[in-house]
């Protein structure tokens, strides 16, 4: 691979000049710019992203934040580990450093600091939620017009970026699944509601229902919070309830799992006391037994794409800060758990 003293003896100039031209940094003569620049591209000679942002003042990093919660192994988890892993490919692919940043959920964290201190360039959140303490610093970021990018959470400022997942049609085609085969008493286990892919599941759970007529039963709806322990304490509340149930949604695979676990422990045979529709498609879904049916969500693609977008504003001199909003789309994987 070619170096820049190489491009320097092809262009006939000294390697600041180089260096001056690739990362454009002060005047020059068109003349030189142009010799400079044909010399790197005989050579095929790509400039380094992170040794080119620090010759502009720039970290060469691209911050992600997560939550801390105690005692939650973070990075074990199926969603976080997939969006880690495309935010990580986009990053590796454009010479870009990953900095893994903690927030504390409860308390309003101060992102414009990590921007002006030059630890990052852009920032990708995730784990967000719609509490204030949260939204303070999200909008906070929105109104500097700084690059950032908010994973699966949607919020009411238009200035927000967002990648996400169409979590409302993925759960309508999971409760149609259900409907289609015969089922009318279909609960549902929901997640925490202060996050709005939480309330597209609902809104979808509706439609589906609404859409052939079945009238919307409080009674079967329960709350989790994403968790495989709030899946298996959901259990015996669910079990008390399986006369009122054909069948039941749930939220994400981990807390499908859980309830599982529970109700089996409790003398279910499943599926045939209970059909089990999940949402993720996590590793876990097809070594469950039984095997879940469940809402594929392309979560490693959901992180790519948000990493490439951020960089390519950074990158490209002629690009602006813009506001991302992307909605990818979900597929419903059909095994045992639903019935045969």
């Amino acid at each position: 691979m070619a170096n820049r003293k190489e491009v320097a003896k092809l262009a006939g100039v000294s390697e600041a000049t180089v260096s001056r031209v690739l990362n454009g940094i002060g005047p020059m003569k068109e003349s030189t710019r142009d010799r400079v620049l044909e010399a790197a591209k005989r050579l095929n000679y790509e400039l380094n992203a992170v040794a080119s942002s620090f010759a502009r003042g720039k970290s060469g990093n691209l911050g992600v934040v997560l939550p801390y919660v105690p005692k939650v192994h973070l990075f074990s988890t199926y969603y976080y580990s997939e969006l880690l892993s495309g935010i990580g490919e986009a990053v590796r692919s454009k010479g870009y450093g990953l900095l893994l940043l903690f927030r504390d959920p409860a308390s309003v964290y101060d992102y414009i600091s990590l921007y002006r201190t030059q630890r990052v360039d852009a920032c990708i959140v995730l784990g967000a939620s719609a509490v204030p303490s949260e939204m303070v610093g999200i909008n906070q970021l929105a109104e500097e017009r700084l690059p950032f990018c908010v994973m699966d959470q949607r919020f009411d400022n238009p200035l927000v970026s967002i990648v996400a997942a169409d979590h409302e049609q993925g759960s309508y085609e999971a409760v149609k699944h259900i409907i289609n085969k015969g089922y009318r008493k279909i609960g549902f286990l929901n997640g925490s509601p202060q996050y709005s892919n939480s309330q597209d599941r609902l809104l979808g759970y509706r439609r589906a229902l609404q859409e052939v007529g079945i009238q919307l039963d409080e009674s079967i709806r329960y709350e989790g919070n994403y968790s495989r322990t709030s899946g298996t304490q959901a259990a015996s509340t669910v079990y008390r309830d399986l006369n009122k149930l054909d069948a039941i949604f749930v939220g994400n695979d981990r807390m499908a799992i859980g309830l599982m676990q529970g109700l089996r422990g409790l003398g279910c045979s499943l599926p045939d006391d209970l059909k089990v529709v999940a949402y993720d498609d996590s590793d876990a879904a097809s070594l469950a037994e039984p095997p879940l049916t469940t809402v594929k969500v392309p979560f490693f693609e959901m992180g790519r794409l948000a990493a490439e977008k951020l960089l390519s504003q950074l990158t490209d001199k002629d690009s602006e800060v813009s506001v991302i909003n992307e909605k990818l789309q979900t597929e419903l994987i059909v095994r045992k758990s639903s019935g045969n």
